[in-house]
């Protein structure tokens, strides 16, 4: 494979959908057709430097965001089997 050079814009948009959106190194280079590795070495290049050592609220941020919508599909599916039993019942 050839070597592709890619707009500093290109790779902030990846960096960004990493960081800021969160998604998943492996799904970011898969939907672009970039390798992993080209995406960590954009990340260090573009990536905002850490602003603390320790917990990273923002990815805790994330992770809780995806768990509640989660949460809340869930107990949306079960508000309905309940009510599609209650009027089955009657």
């Amino acid at each position: 494979m050839g070597t592709s050079n890619y707009s500093d814009e290109f790779k902030r948009d990846a960096v960004h959908q990493i960081t800021v959106r969160g998604y998943p190194v492996r799904e970011v280079s898969r939907r672009l057709g970039v390798s992993t590795h080209s995406l960590y070495k954009w990340s260090k290049q573009f990536g905002e430097p850490a602003s603390q050592p320790g917990i990273d609220h923002e990815a805790e941020n994330r992770r809780l965001k995806r768990e509640l919508a989660r949460v809340i599909e869930e107990r949306d599916i079960l508000k309905k089997a309940a009510a599609y039993f209650a009027q089955n019942a009657k």
